[in-house]
């Protein structure tokens, strides 16, 4: 691979073959992000919920244990 590139100029290396690989594999890397960021948003939006939920339970038990005492 070292032997194509050795005569070639520093933009070919740089520029020209990151925008040609970004043209040919953009769709599948904006495919991944997408994947990604929507797992951690699903992943986000679970720990909320989750921590609501036993926020909600204790408040609750914490209510109701408080009301027999008296």
């Amino acid at each position: 691979m070292r032997e194509i590139f050795a005569g070639m100029p520093w933009w070919v290396k740089w520029v020209a073959v990151p925008v040609i690989a970004l043209f040919v594999f953009g769709g599948l890397i904006v495919g991944i992000l997408q994947v990604l960021v929507g797992l951690l948003f699903k992943v986000l939006v679970f720990v909320a919920l989750v921590g609501g939920l036993i926020y909600v339970v204790r408040k609750f038990m914490s209510n109701s244990s408080s009301r027999s005492d008296w």
